[in-house]
C-alpha cells in the first residue's frame, strides 16, 4: 500500500475528527478559505486525494476560480540525447527524487511506430510526435501522471497549389486545467524555406477536429526551427524574426481561435516561460562592446500589453559563484523567481539560481550529449484526459 504523503496523516485524523472536543469535528470548525488556504500549502498529489474526503472538499477543490491558487509544484524537466543509436529520453527532478514516469513513454510506442521526439509540456500534459518515418508520424497528447492519452487525427492538407510552398517549424500545446480540461494543439505554417508564418492550424479537443486560420498580420514573422511555445494568459507565445531582419526579434503571440494575432519586441534570443501567471523572459545581458556579462529576468505583468518589464538581472560573477562555468537560461520554474541555468560547453550541468535573493540552488548533473531545449513537467493528477481513449 502506498504511504500517505506529508500532511496526509493529519488531514485523515481531521476527517475522523481526532483530537477535536466531542460532538464536533475538526473539518467542520473549518471555513471554505481556512481549507483552502491549508490546502494550497500541501503536496499537489495530496490536494488530488483529498478531493474523496467530501462533496464540498471535492468542489473547493475542482473549482476553476480556486484550482488557480494552488502552486504547480515543479517535477523536473524533460530532455533528450542524441547517440548513433537515436535519440534517449530522459528527466531530471529538480528535488532529487526517482522520475515520476518513465520518460521513454513506453505505451505510446506500440510496435508499429519506430520512436517518439518530445514536442511540448504544458500544465501537466505532454505532445509527442510518434513516427515511422518522415512522412508518417501522428501528434499526441499524454498525462503521464494517469497514463491516459489521445492520438490527435490527421491535420487538414493544403490545396495542392499551396503544399509545395509551406511547412512549419513550431507545434505547442496549450491546457489551463483551471480553466478547462480541454486542450488545443497549435501547427504554425510558414512559406517554403523559413519565410514567414502564414497560418496556424489549431486542433480543440472540444470539437475533436483541426481548423485553420491564416494569420492575416502586416508583420512578417519568422520562426526559429524547434521554436519553444508557452501558453499562458490565453495566447500561445512562440519567438521568431520580424520582417526578415536577423537581430529584430519579437515573441508571437494568438488565442485559441487564431483571431488574434499580437507581436511583442525582445531584446534578443532568449528562453520564455509562464511562472506565477504571467509570461517570462529570460535573455542574456550584453554590454555596449556586444560582450555578455550576466542574464535578464523579463516579465509580460499586464497581459493586454505589449511591453515586458525588467524584473530582475544577474551578473555572471554571481551566477558561477558555485560552479565556475557560465550558463544559459533553458527553464523557469512556475511558482517562484527561479531559473534553471544550463552549463555551455558539453551542457552538462543544470543549476537553479534564486534571482530574487541571488542564490544558487542545487546543482544537477545530466546525461552527456544532452539537447539545448528541455521542456518543464509539473504533474497534473486528473481523473480524465478530454478526448482520451489510450490507457
Amino acid at each position: 500500500m502506498e504511504e500517505p504523503e506529508k500532511g496526509e496523516i493529519f488531514w485523515r485524523n481531521t476527517k475522523l475528527g481526532l483530537g477535536s472536543h466531542p460532538g464536533a469535528t475538526a473539518a467542520s470548525l473549518l471555513t471554505d478559505d481556512l481549507i483552502l488556504e491549508i490546502l494550497c500549502r500541501l503536496p499537489v498529489r495530496s490536494v488530488h486525494r483529498f478531493k474523496s474526503v467530501s462533496v464540498l472538499w471535492h468542489d473547493l477543490i475542482a473549482d476553476p476560480a480556486n484550482r488557480k491558487k494552488f502552486p504547480e509544484a515543479l517535477a523536473g524537466f524533460l530532455y533528450t540525447t542524441i547517440s548513433n543509436n537515436g535519440g534517449h529520453h530522459h528527466f531530471v527532478s529538480v528535488s532529487g527524487t526517482a522520475a515520476p514516469f518513465d520518460p521513454s513513454i513506453p505505451y505510446l510506442q506500440p510496435n508499429k511506430y519506430s520512436g517518439i521526439t518530445q514536442v511540448d509540456a504544458c500544465s501537466g500534459l505532454l505532445l509527442y510526435r510518434r513516427y515511422n518515418s518522415k512522412d508518417d508520424s501522428h501528434l499526441v497528447v499524454c498525462n503521464p501522471a494517469t497514463g491516459r492519452w489521445v492520438e490527435l487525427p490527421p491535420q487538414p492538407q493544403p490545396q495542392p497549389l499551396e503544399l509545395a510552398n509551406r511547412h512549419t517549424h513550431a507545434t505547442g500545446l496549450a491546457f489551463d486545467p483551471a480553466v478547462s480540461s480541454h486542450f488545443h494543439v497549435f501547427h504554425f505554417e510558414e512559406t517554403y524555406g523559413g519565410g514567414y508564418i502564414t497560418g496556424v492550424n489549431i486542433y480543440s479537443s472540444r470539437t475533436g477536429t483541426w481548423s485553420h486560420r491564416n494569420s492575416g498580420m502586416v508583420e512578417k514573422v519568422t520562426l526559429f526551427y524547434g521554436s519553444r511555445c508557452v501558453f499562458v494568459g490565453g495566447l500561445l507565445y512562440v519567438m521568431g524574426n520580424l520582417n526578415y531582419i536577423s537581430n529584430d526579434y519579437v515573441l508571437l503571440g494568438v488565442d485559441m481561435e487564431g483571431k488574434v494575432w499580437k507581436t511583442i519586441s525582445v531584446q534578443g534570443l532568449g528562453t520564455i516561460g509562464s511562472s506565477q501567471g504571467c509570461l517570462h523572459y529570460g535573455i542574456a545581458s550584453v554590454d555596449d562592446n556586444k560582450q555578455i556579462f550576466g542574464i535578464e529576468l523579463w516579465c509580460l505583468q499586464d497581459c493586454d500589453s505589449k511591453e515586458l518589464v525588467l524584473k530582475h538581472t544577474a551578473r555572471f560573477s554571481e551566477l558561477m559563484s558555485m560552479t565556475g562555468k557560465k550558463h544559459r537560461v533553458v527553464g523557469i520554474h512556475p511558482d517562484c523567481d527561479t531559473i534553471f541555468l544550463l552549463s555551455h560547453g558539453r551542457g552538462d550541468t543544470l543549476v537553479a539560481y534564486d534571482v530574487r535573493n541571488k542564490k544558487d540552488g542545487c546543482i544537477f548533473n545530466l546525461e552527456k550529449n544532452s539537447t539545448q531545449r528541455f521542456l518543464a513537467y509539473a504533474p497534473l493528477f486528473s481523473e480524465s484526459l478530454a478526448d482520451a481513449y489510450g490507457q
